[in-house]
């Protein structure tokens, strides 16, 4: 997934600010893709600057809506409908476990355990966005609540292993080799 074909996606539904696009990403596609108000204020640009989303209004304080063209609602489309999906996994997270022998023990239970309590805190945010959702069902919802479970489970999964590989690590380091 790419910033770009994010933003694009989120315009397709409506029009929207870049104010509104961060918040959008807050509610929902920061289980799968965070962004930061520097990211998207610059692809906004390059999007317009490029024809795929164009100025639709101007508001109090410089602010901005933006909307889709034809040309951004083709682009969306071709990347969605690509035969080649780069389903590659990457997580600098994860790399820094494979690494973790280089600690001792407790720095690298520390580790974990940070891990495990960060996974924890997003499944805290989002079970509080699932829990004040008004679902009605539309499509664009049906296929947020998707991503939404993604990130519930994946979260969930992923601070019970972490906690799981702190108290393996510890036993399995501290523990003398015969």
């Amino acid at each position: 997934m790419s910033l770009p074909h994010a933003l694009l996606g989120l315009l397709s539904e409506q029009p929207a600010s870049g104010y509104d696009l961060l918040k959008r990403f807050d509610e929902g596609l920061s289980a799968v893709w965070p962004a930061q108000k520097s990211q998207v204020y610059s692809e906004l640009a390059k999007l317009d600057e490029n024809g795929l989303i164009e100025i639709t209004g101007t508001g109090a304080r410089q602010r901005r809506e933006y909307g889709i063209t034809d040309a951004g609602r083709a682009e969306l489309r071709r990347w969605l409908t690509e035969p080649d999906l780069d389903l590659a996994f990457r997580s600098a997270a994860l790399l820094r476990v494979f690494f973790l022998w280089t600690l001792n023990s407790g720095e690298g239970a520390a580790y974990l355990e940070k891990f495990a309590d960060h996974n924890h805190a997003r499944l805290t945010a989002l079970q509080a966005i699932h829990d004040n959702a008004k679902w009605v069902g539309d499509p664009v919802q049906v296929c947020g609540w998707l991503m939404l479970e993604y990130g519930l489970r994946g979260s969930e999964t992923a601070e019970q292993w972490a906690r799981w590989a702190a108290g393996e690590l510890t036993e399995r380091l501290d523990t003398p080799s015969s």
